[in-house]
């Protein structure tokens, strides 16, 4: 039996998996994000320690025998969250999350004392990563950073809670921006640009290797035969991928969730940084990934559905399952800004072309088309550092409507593949992580894809009207910015 833990920003969610990959038991225990300003994000660490131990208990009380049976226990978390701990390794202040914004004019700052960072780390400096959240502290809270002997990512702090020991793994660290990840290891001129070095960094292991053991105390409250060994585990992205099976070179998924990744395995450590590419380390040794990320997918039908005072798939289903040609209306999808290709924080959606004899569904399609265009920008951004797809699966909730499924297709000009399973998350990918450190089985035997149902192809009828529609939404984003401005 095999644990697997996903510490997010809004809940963390245990997970038991046997021996066949069947998912015995789960449970969740939620979390709260504090803003103490506008813009800021913070967590106390102590609080994905104590849900942790929560959720377990609450496996605990419901499967006992599953949980005493546990060999392995495996971590996915948030990433790029900044822990800062004192001498005696307790948090010297709440956790900087990945959503807060507080650094940017960190960011310029960084990337001026170090100009090698986009090619060393394979990223440019954004809030979102963990070394400008240090520049900040150093700036803003001096007193504070003094006193800074250690600094973890999320998961990382969980587990020297549960185990003892600071530990990261890679793909986690990747999100850091200092790493070299390319060679996999600390970069000592990352850190040093922050005012660090290695003495203030956990020890770097892969995320299928052998990361740790559960506390004597903590087995035996959950009454477990034998202290677990922890695996590396992985970034939540990463570990998201590991429960798809999107291990091996070539493999690709859309994340058709809240927000939206376009994900590529790769053998090689292929940035492009300048679009707002993310090249990670996988959490499989000898891999890699690339990803283009939109910040608001399927929550832009949300949106919609609210401002429309109706549910979702009462806006779906007037559409049917093909779209005959692409909506008269664009929408341009940066509800909350932009990341790929454009790194604009400032950037807001709108609709453009509406007419009098526009009506719901050209609305709707054109929230769907749009964010599917945003899809086609991480495509081009991505085949410009080296990596063209020809297929991929998709994932999230929007993946349940075929007509969006159909657009995606048609815009991208590949298949996509539906999956029987396509909401395994990042608990279920830490469980097959701690499957490996525990038997040193070979990935691609565990890490092993969901089966396929439908794969739906471009309609060569409509891609040349997808293709000219797409070219004239790219044309609104430089319109759309100099008015904003």
């Amino acid at each position: 039996m095999f644990l697997g833990i996903d510490i997010g920003t809004s809940a963390v969610k245990a997970l038991l998996a046997d021996g066949h990959q069947r998912i015995v038991a789960s449970s969740d225990v939620p979390l709260t994000v504090q803003r103490p300003q506008p813009g800021f994000s913070e967590q106390e660490p102590d609080a994905w320690v104590e849900a942790v131990i929560a959720a377990v208990d609450a496996l605990k009380a419901a499967h006992p025998a599953a949980v005493s049976a546990v060999q392995g226990i495996g971590l996915s978390g948030h990433m790029h969250g900044a822990v800062l701990l004192g001498a005696d390794h307790r948090p010297l202040r709440p956790a900087i999350l990945w959503n807060d914004g507080r650094s940017s004019a960190e960011c310029a700052e960084l990337e001026a004392r170090w100009p090698a960072l986009r090619a060393v780390t394979g990223n440019k400096a954004m809030p979102g990563f963990t070394a400008p959240k240090l520049l900040w502290v150093a700036r803003h809270e001096p007193a504070i950073f003094a006193r800074t002997r250690l600094v973890l990512l999320p998961k990382a702090y969980v587990r020297l809670a549960l185990t003892g020991d600071a530990i990261e793994e890679m793909s986690d660290a990747a999100g850091s921006l200092w790493l070299d990840v390319g060679r996999r290891d600390w970069s000592d001129e990352a850190l040093a640009a922050t005012g660090l070095d290695r003495s203030h960094m956990p020890r770097l292991v892969e995320g299928s290797e052998p990361a740790g053991q559960l506390r004597a105390d903590l087995a035996a409250r959950w009454g477990m035969e034998k202290a677990p060994i922890f695996a590396g585990g992985a970034g939540d992205n990463a570990a998201g991928a590991v429960g798809l099976g999107a291990i091996e070179p070539g493999s690709a998924f859309i994340s058709l969730g809240t927000s939206g990744v376009l994900w590529a395995t790769t053998d090689r450590f292929a940035p492009n940084p300048d679009h707002a590419v993310h090249a990670f380390c996988h959490a499989i040794p000898a891999t890699w990934h690339q990803m283009g990320v939109i910040l608001s997918a399927a929550s832009c039908l949300a949106w919609l559905a609210g401002v429309m005072e109706t549910r979702e798939a009462d806006l779906l289903a007037p559409l049917g399952e093909r779209p005959a040609g692409p909506s008269p209306v664009q929408f341009l999808p940066y509800l909350s800004g932009e990341r790929t290709p454009h790194d604009d924080a400032r950037i807001r959606g709108a609709f453009a072309g509406l007419a009098h004899e526009n009506g719901r569904n050209a609305m709707v399609q054109a929230v769907l088309e749009g964010v599917a265009f945003a899809f086609a920008d991480c495509r081009d951004a991505l085949a410009e550092a080296g990596t063209v797809i020809s297929g991929a699966d998709v994932i999230g909730g929007g993946s349940r409507s075929r007509f969006w499924v159909e657009i995606l297709a048609n815009v991208l000009g590949f298949p996509v593949h539906r999956l029987s399973d396509g909401e395994t998350g990042g608990a279920f990918g830490a469980a097959r992580l701690a499957r490996l450190a525990c038997t040193r089985e070979a990935p691609e035997a565990v890490c092993t894809p969901p089966r396929r149902i439908e794969t739906i192809e471009p309609d060569a009828g409509l891609t040349g009207a997808y293709g000219e529609a797409l070219a004239r939404w790219r044309g609104l984003y430089p319109a759309l910015r100099g008015a904003a401005a």
